[in-house]
Formats: structure tokens, C-alpha cells, sequence
């Protein structure tokens, strides 16, 4: 990651950062002086924000160093890892809040009604939900142009947040407008959102735990390599093409096969062209070590 990339990353989750801190203070304090206890869930939730937020900022550090002897290819991976970790925080911010959803819905049918909550509490949920939304498109935007899994997964932990306070404010503003029993409107929303979390939680974490295990990039992607290979000046044939992606920059590995009467500065010019044509394609951070082979006498592979 280069130190551009790595300072628009590390801003933007500072960012967040103190905006989660203000949030959740305003939720806590709302929640505490509004009776509700929604809010007050709510807030503890939000404390989760700042793992995340440390998790990014600590990863996205680290993934900026140079390459060194003992990580030749670079230190991209620890961006996927704070991804991945990313993901297990939502998956369990998930859970916490179906769970959470369904004892209070249980509460509820048992007869249990709690008190109404006062306007400060709905006031708290509004800003919240705005805030968040706000943060999540910031964030996202300043993700996708660096090109960084991890920023982009902090921000739909941002969006997390607002879907759950979503949820509180529909339970707050029923319990406030109709009266406590639709409260029980709160922890209904609530496991709704639930299962959007988990969705975001799983498609943010499958694909970062592929490439932890060295999967090999879409075959979309590898048919572009083969193509950009195949239709380099001199090259007879290629095979064992190996692809992985390394955070935000990719690896590939391949054996040409070129005439076996060349020059030994011809075959290194054709590698040469081949490195500039994927790396035009693929971005200067690419990783490529080619193989060079001759063909066999009778001009096969």
C-alpha cells in the first residue's frame, strides 16, 4: 500500500472514529435521560465501532510497509485480515441483535410492556441514523477510489449501525407516539435488520478468507491475463498460470514457451513486454514472475 493510499485510509477511519465517540456519548446519555432502554442497547452496540475502527487503522498501518525479507511479496494480506475481522464483528454484532430481538419480542407476548420513552430518545435515534448514513457513503467512497477491502468493510459496519438504530427508532417513536405495548415494534425491526448485518457480514468475509487461502483470482480476471499473454510477439505456448490477490494488488506466476533458437535478450524482452502489459492492466504493484522455457525440438509444448 503505498503512503498516499495509506493516509486517505487511516483519515478516513479517524474520522469515524470521533464521530463514534460523539454518537455513542449522545446515545448513552439520550438513552439514560430518555427511559429507553433501546437507546442505551444501542449505544453499547456503537462502542463495537471503535474495535473496528482500531482494527482498520492498526492493519491499514501495517499493510503500508515496504517489502522486506521475510514478506517478499509485501504486507497486503494484514489489509485482508482486518477485513476479515471486520466481518466477524459484524456477524457477531448480527447475532447479538437477533438475539437481543427475539427475548424482547418474547417479553412482550409475555405481557411485559416497557415505559415510554421520552422525545430526547427519538431525537438521539434521527441524528444517529443520519450521522452513520452520512459516514457510511463517506467512507465507502474513500474505500472504492483507494481500492481498500478494509475501508470499504468498515463502512457497512457504519452502515450496521445505522440499520440498528433503524430498528430503535422505530421502537422509540411507536412506544413514544401509540403508547409502551408498540415497543415490541423495536425488537421486530430489529432481527429484520439482523439478517441484512449477517448478509453484509458474509459477503464482505467470504471472499477476503478466499484470498487468506491463496484462492486464485475470478476466471473472468485470468482469462484477461491468458488473452494479454497469449497474443504477446514470439510466445508459442504458456501454462501454469497461478493467480492469487494480495490486498489491493494481485500475484501472477506463469510458464512461456518460446523458440528455442532466441537470443537470451529476446526472451527477456518478451517477459519485459509481457510485465508492462499486465501491470497497464493490473496497476504497477502487481507481482509477476514469468518462467521462460524453450519448446521442444519438434515445436511442442
Amino acid at each position: 500500500m503505498s503512503v498516499d493510499r495509506s493516509k486517505a485510509a487511516q483519515r478516513a477511519t479517524w474520522i469515524g472514529f470521533f464521530v463514534n465517540i460523539f454518537l455513542t456519548i449522545g446515545k448513552l446519555i439520550a438513552g439514560f435521560l430518555g427511559n429507553s432502554a433501546a437507546m442505551i442497547a444501542d449505544g453499547i452496540h456503537s462502542l463495537s465501532d471503535f474495535v473496528t475502527d482500531l482494527i482498520v487503522i492498526i492493519f491499514i498501518r501495517i499493510s503500508s510497509h515496504e517489502r522486506d525479507e521475510n514478506h517478499p511479496y509485501g504486507h497486503g494480506k494484514f489489509e485482508t485480515l482486518a477485513s476479515v475481522l471486520i466481518s466477524v464483528a459484524l456477524a457477531a454484532v448480527a447475532v447479538g441483535i437477533f438475539v437481543n430481538g427475539i427475548q424482547k419480542i418474547y417479553a412482550a407476548f409475555q405481557g411485559e410492556i416497557p415505559e415510554v420513552p421520552a422525545p430526547i430518545a427519538l431525537i438521539a435515534a434521527v441524528v444517529s441514523i443520519a450521522a452513520k448514513e452520512i459516514l457510511y457513503h463517506y467512507t465507502v467512497h474513500v474505500g472504492k477510489s483507494i481500492e481498500c477491502s478494509a475501508v470499504i468493510a468498515n463502512a457497512w459496519h457504519h452502515r450496521s449501525d445505522a440499520l440498528s438504530s433503524i430498528g430503535t427508532l422505530i421502537g422509540v417513536g411507536g412506544a413514544f407516539l401509540l403508547g409502551g405495548k408498540f415497543a415490541v415494534l423495536d425488537p421486530i425491526a430489529a432481527v429484520v435488520v439482523s439478517f441484512f448485518i449477517a448478509r453484509v457480514a458474509f459477503q464482505i468475509g467470504f471472499p477476503s478468507i478466499q484470498e487468506l487461502l491463496e484462492a486464485s483470482l475470478p476466471p473472468s480476471v485470468e482469462k484477461e491475463i491468458a488473452d494479454i499473454i497469449r497474443h504477446t510477439d514470439k510466445v508459442r505456448f504458456f501454462h501454469n498460470l497461478q493467480t492469487r490477490k494480495i490486498g489491493n494488488s494481485c500475484a501472477i506466476d506463469v510458464h512461456i514457451k518460446l523458440d528455442r533458437d532466441i537470443s537470451l535478450v529476446e526472451a527477456h524482452d518478451v517477459a519485459t513486454e509481457i510485465e508492462q502489459n499486465l501491470r497497464k492492466k493490473f496497476g504497477q504493484n502487481t507481482q509477476i514472475n514469468i518462467h521462460m522455457e524453450p519448446v521442444s525440438e519438434k515445436g511442442n509444448a
